[in-house]
């Protein structure tokens, strides 16, 4: 059975958000960070080396088996990647309001937070956290 390589550890999530101070995107992150703590009301968690995620869920398909964070975001080169595991298509109505995005299986990219409404992303994290608690 697979494994994913990406695994929850230790790494200091200050720390490498810290390596991202001179972009002009760095405020973004450190407010996904603030919408994210406050919505799982815990600390965030690295998972591999590139992904901040919050609480974890334990998953098993056909193929594989392993843990994955419920809410997350990873500062990309392109595009910032916000994670939603419970899904976008769900939410279609309330993410027609969201702005400037675009969707993959389980992530969200957009350029940077200007380009959204933040209210809405804290709605749609909010509504994912919520159903990820019965996971």
């Amino acid at each position: 059975m697979y494994i994913p390589k990406t695994q929850e550890n230790d790494s200091d999530v200050t720390a490498f958000l810290d390596g991202f101070k001179s972009e002009e995107r760095f405020p973004d992150f450190l407010k996904l960070l603030e919408i994210q703590e406050n919505i799982s009301g815990g600390k965030a968690k690295m998972w591999g080396n590139s992904i901040v995620g919050f609480g974890k869920y334990s998953y098993k398909g056909k193929s594989s088996a392993g843990e994955w964070f419920k809410i997350g975001f990873s500062p990309r080169k392109q595009n910032i990647s916000i994670y939603a595991i419970s899904g976008f298509e769900k939410e279609t109505e309330l993410l027609s309001t969201l702005g400037k995005y675009k969707t993959g299986k389980g992530c969200m990219y957009i350029k940077r937070l200007a380009d959204i409404d933040k209210s809405i992303l804290t709605e749609f994290l909010n509504r994912s956290w919520e159903e990820m608690k019965t996971w």
